[in-house]
């Protein structure tokens, strides 16, 4: 045997099982506190359902609506609430210890760009062969670019080594 669907959302007319509510009418009038079947008799006289708006208070508040229109109405704020909703990436920015002068500025002009955009980015520092002897070099490179985008970012992760690379996060500010 199947359970029951359940419902996501307030209850509606015959779902509210309580002897008592406080009722608010369809023009936002508090009516007070009154039992369920009246309340429901009052919602069909006017065409409206009994929406159950606060299930925790004593007693529950229901209010007289058109709950097609409810849910619609809930449903827009949702939509909106998600669109203004930003998601935060982490960009990802690969350098070399011995990076050329110019090489470095393009690396730099992209992550302000990230920031600016509200990302995160992640600057991975990768050692070949022997450069993993001179370490001091890529904390040198790293240390430099903290220095340069001090002023727009706060470091989340301080550089440390993993296996062959460094890695340093920059979050904005």
């Amino acid at each position: 045997m199947q359970a029951p669907p359940t419902r996501d959302g307030p209850r509606v007319n015959e779902e509210i099982r309580v002897p008592q509510v406080r009722l608010i009418d369809q023009d936002g009038e508090m009516m007070g506190v009154m039992s369920a079947r009246d309340a429901m008799l009052r919602a069909f006289a006017v065409g409206l359902d009994l929406v159950e708006i606060s299930p925790n208070a004593d007693p529950p508040v229901c209010k007289i609506l058109d709950y097609g229109k409810f849910k619609y109405e809930q449903q827009k704020k949702r939509n909106e609430a998600k669109k203004k909703q930003k998601v935060i990436e982490i960009k990802e920015i690969k350098v070399r210890p011995n990076i050329d002068e110019n090489d470095y500025q393009v690396k730099m002009r992209a992550m302000k760009s990230f920031i600016e955009e509200g990302d995160k980015v992640k600057v991975t520092l990768r050692f070949r062969g022997r450069e993993m002897a001179h370490q001091d070099i890529g904390v040198r490179v790293l240390e430099r670019i903290r220095a340069e985008m001090d002023l727009t970012t706060k470091v989340e992760q301080m550089p440390r080594l993993e296996n062959r690379q460094m890695v340093m996060v920059l979050s904005p500010r």
